[in-house]
């Protein structure tokens, strides 16, 4: 489906809204197109190809809301689509704070041209060959004894936005990507570890030799875990892992959480949260970025933005609703899918400021760990405890050592961030992207 046609159902959806009774709404499309090819140890394991189209329709009856999606486009059951939201919303209960974007807050064109969409179709064939590639190369690792597959995959977006309020746009995006899982060793001593990439165009994809042999070198360097001695120690996240810190404060400085009263960040507007020599970035508009958009779920504008300037918390993550309830601009970070209301979602952050190697990081601990595994969820959004299983390698007299498993990490993340120190190795092809980082002080639980 094209963005025009996606479009043009969105804005038949809304239309058909007003004819039925609503005040207000507006209505989100979204197509998608995607195959993907895995194979195991030379042998096709599964094809797979999936295409749908979802219409979402958000209505307004006064102050009273609703929300129904559906899969079928056709003009009969856009009416019936239409009717039923409306029947709905005027049961519902008032909430003073949702509604659509204010018209002067509106995104304007021209919109800029991001490149998040590629031209290139790849036949199942060619992503079989694909998936071979990667499997292949992970084999080829001394080491590797078995592999739980290789995988490659295309896919196409469209998305649009109608309003009742004369707001109309549509874009589209693709997406590309490779991946292997091996393990490596025999019987109980067998360790896994796997690579993978995406990207929005073929051309950015690395070789499926590099990412196979990542996986394959990764899973060797698991074999022959030792332990660790509990006790406080300093932590290294590697890249793989270190910009999981930076999505718990993404979650945190999400408005709607801010207006639950149900985020650690509660109070600290403007707090210096990092080291001064550190600030989080986003680029929305940064040209194949994976996050990529000009507009964000409401209509309102996406720009380039500090969230943490030189250490310094700037604010919170709006929507329409969030923004009403804390008495705060929008910032162009509503995020919507075919049902339910906005939320809020960031686009291609990076934590900048980071100088120096891994080496010149690590160069004076004695005793500590560098991890590169996570496991479990544990981070308290309220409080901002964190604990998590993990697994990495020793930290012994400045050099990385030998695999370590079986362990846990812990700390709070505000003291965490207090203390962080950066590498000078970002890369920001991930949606969200850190450096290596250092926490010292973290209590470590060995087995």
């Amino acid at each position: 489906m094209t963005p025009d046609i996606l479009l043009d159902a969105a804005q038949a959806l809304v239309a058909a809204a007003r004819r039925a009774g609503a005040t207000a709404a507006d209505a989100v499309g979204r197509a998608d197109r995607s195959q993907s090819v895995s194979v195991r140890l030379g042998a096709l394991e599964d094809v797979d190809r999936s295409e749908s189209v979802d219409l979402g329709l958000r209505v307004f009856v006064g102050r009273r809301s609703a929300s129904v999606s559906s899969a079928d486009v056709s003009a009969g059951a856009v009416r019936e689509l239409a009717e039923r939201a409306v029947a709905m919303a005027r049961h519902a209960p008032e909430d003073p704070y949702a509604g659509l974007a204010p018209e002067e807050k509106f995104a304007r064109g021209p919109f800029p041209d991001l490149d998040i969409a590629d031209d290139t179709d790849l036949s199942p064939q060619t992503l079989r060959e694909r998936a071979s590639a990667v499997e292949d190369a992970a084999l080829a690792v001394a080491g590797v004894a078995n592999s739980e597959g290789g995988s490659a995959g295309a896919s196409r977006s469209v998305a649009a936005l109608a309003t009742s309020t004369g707001f109309a746009h549509a874009f589209e995006g693709t997406g590309h990507s490779l991946s292997a899982s091996v393990i490596a060793g025999e019987g109980a001593g067998m360790q896994r570890d796997h690579a993978a990439r995406s990207t929005r165009h073929l051309a950015d994809l690395p070789d499926p030799h590099e990412i196979g042999r990542l996986a394959g070198t990764r899973a060797v360097a698991r074999l022959d875990p030792g332990g660790l001695a509990g006790g406080p120690m300093p932590v290294v996240f590697d890249p793989r892992v270190s910009a999981s810190l930076v999505g718990h404060l993404l979650g945190a400085m999400a408005a709607p959480a801010i207006a639950r009263r149900a985020s650690f960040l509660l109070g600290r507007e403007d707090e210096s949260l990092f080291p001064d020599d550190l600030s989080l970035v986003e680029d929305p508009l940064r040209p194949r970025g994976m996050r990529s958009r000009a507009v964000d779920g409401e209509g309102v504008a996406c720009r380039p933005r500090a969230l943490v300037e030189n250490g310094r918390l700037i604010g919170w993550l709006t929507n329409v609703a969030s923004a009403a309830q804390l008495g705060l601009p929008l910032t162009g970070h509503a995020a919507r899918g075919t049902g339910g209301a906005p939320g809020v979602s960031p686009s291609n952050v990076d934590l900048v400021g980071g100088s120096g190697s891994v080496d010149d990081l690590i160069a004076d601990i004695r005793d500590g760990v560098l991890v590169d595994y996570l496991i479990g969820q544990g981070v308290n959004g309220v409080t901002g405890d964190y604990s998590r299983g993990a697994a990495g390698r020793r930290i012994v007299n400045g050099r990385i050592e030998g695999p370590v498993a079986g362990f846990t990490i812990a700390g709070n993340l505000l003291d965490m961030w207090q203390g962080i120190r950066a590498a000078g190795d970002l890369e920001t092809w991930r949606a969200v992207n850190a450096p290596t980082l250092r926490v010292d002080g973290m209590t470590v639980a060995g087995s």
